[in-house]
């Protein structure tokens, strides 16, 4: 146990500045903060519809199905969630086999700034433009994933 704390003590972490991150984590870092941001949304909206007793309450049984900019709030979720863990595999495989470059730095800021539009994009139906702004996503994380290669 004193090993492992001694072990981390010595990690230089104290005198990293966020500058000196590399652009791909700080990415990570943001796409982090919007994955809690949707989680807190989705939260408010669903609580909105489905009500506070429900939400405080067990939650057995099966709950009224959500509608409208909820639902698509949950689904935009869902979807940020299914790409999420696929950019952050990237990065971090990047960061640590030090491979990132300006590429990789490119795709990880078009990632995260294509799924911060696609939230409102999404919330609001507009068809065509979110399926647009997925793709541009993808694309960002490709940028990433491309660096290993």
């Amino acid at each position: 146990m004193n090993l492992a704390i001694l072990s981390v003590q010595t990690l230089p972490l104290a005198d990293i500045a966020v500058e000196a991150l590399p652009v791909e984590i700080r990415m990570l870092a943001w796409s982090v903060a919007l994955g809690l941001l949707h989680v807190l949304l989705g939260a408010a909206l669903m609580t909105r519809q489905r009500g506070l007793a429900w939400n405080a309450g067990a939650r057995d049984g099966e709950p009224a199905p959500l509608t409208g900019v909820a639902a698509r709030v949950d689904r935009a979720l869902r979807n940020f969630l299914e790409t999420f863990v696929f950019f952050a595999a990237a990065v971090l495989a990047v960061v640590l086999t030090q491979r990132g470059n300006a590429e990789s730095a490119l795709g990880a800021q078009v990632y995260f700034w294509a799924r911060l539009a696609y939230v409102p994009i999404y919330a609001a139906g507009i068809p065509y433009l979110r399926t647009a702004v997925w793709a541009v996503s993808i694309w960002g994380l490709l940028q990433v994933l491309w660096a290993l290669f």
